[in-house]
């Protein structure tokens, strides 16, 4: 663009702005797939321990994987940030995301959530949601530790503010989530099932099923000495382990044996009560309980996204539950 400047106004002369200066050219062969090259980080296989939350200070501490994903906002995903929260008896913690959707998971505890002029009681293994332009403050009755994601990173890449609440705040107990993953449990079909879970809706989303219109959550459970078949999705899962003994864990990896359906050279992550682990997109994953007692898991993802633009393109494999 050039600009002429009318003499006897602004002065004598010509402005020229470079408006192709950050225009850039690739062949396509050596530039479409940024992720292979590297260029794209890959989502790192990472584990979080309870210790970062189950004793001290009233706190939020988020999962923040910022610098492997080269984000310059915290992430634990590239569209969401996990965070353990503390809340000591009678202490409060305020939040107000830039956010479409957050979502709670009482680890332990009780309290209560005052948001928007409302106030929603909350105990251990209960589900909460809130929507875009909730003002909340949370207060322990007793001593009190959330599960919280937010699907801030994905508003920061888009330089975009959430503006419209899309559902209203909904609260999933923990004596229905017990009751419907049971009926799940108890169905002869069970062990035949690639997983024995149930997934949390708000029926507000009748398109995709999930939890709110971004994030997808499911509760399961793994059975004493059963084995839950590899899968794999291109949404990051973000695992929450409930409850589980030891000798219960996840293999993950990137290839299957198409004779056995297994997993081949992966990597194994121990379940610890408490824990969370992420499970980076595409690659295959099981769940094994070779302990003696029933071990629960919470993935939490951006599936619901990721369904409505038709991409999570979800893959199950099979072999027997009990060997």
């Amino acid at each position: 663009m050039t600009t002429t400047i009318q003499p006897g106004k602004l002065g004598l002369g010509t402005v020229t702005e470079n408006w192709s200066g950050d225009a850039r050219f690739y062949e396509y062969s050596s530039a479409a797939d940024p992720i292979g090259s590297g260029l794209t980080t890959p989502v790192p296989a990472k584990e979080f321990g309870p210790q970062l939350y189950n004793t001290g200070s009233t706190r939020m501490v988020p999962l923040d994987l910022s610098s492997g994903l080269k984000t310059p906002y915290p992430a634990t995903s590239p569209s969401l940030l996990a965070n353990f929260v503390r809340i000591n008896k009678g202490d409060s913690i305020e939040t107000a995301p830039n956010a479409t959707s957050e979502l709670y998971y009482v680890i332990s505890g009780a309290g209560q959530t005052r948001v928007n002029g409302k106030t929603i009681p909350w105990k251990t293994g209960d589900f909460l949601t809130l929507p875009a332009q909730s003002q909340s403050k949370h207060t322990a009755l007793e001593d009190a530790a959330l599960y919280y994601i937010v699907d801030s990173p994905l508003l920061n890449y888009l330089g975009a503010r959430a503006a419209e609440a899309r559902f209203e705040p909904t609260l999933f107990t923990a004596e229905q989530c017990r009751a419907n993953l049971q009926e799940v449990a108890n169905a002869p079909d069970a062990k035949d099932k690639n997983r024995i879970s149930i997934l949390l809706n708000n029926q507000k989303f009748d398109q995709t099923l999930t939890i709110t219109h971004v994030l997808w959550a499911m509760y399961g459970i793994v059975p004493a000495g059963s084995n839950q078949a590899p899968h794999s999705h291109k949404s990051v899962a973000l695992d929450f382990v409930a409850y589980a003994a030891p000798g219960t864990y996840t293999l993950i990896g990137d290839k299957v044996d198409p004779k056995t359906s297994q997993i081949i050279d992966p990597v194994r992550v121990e379940w610890e009560t408490g824990k969370a682990f992420v499970t980076p997109p595409g690659l295959w994953h099981s769940h094994h309980n070779e302990s003696g007692e029933a071990a629960f898991i919470i993935p939490i993802q951006d599936a619901g996204l990721q369904t409505y633009l038709r991409t999570l393109d979800i893959q199950f494999t099979f072999y027997e539950s009990n060997p």
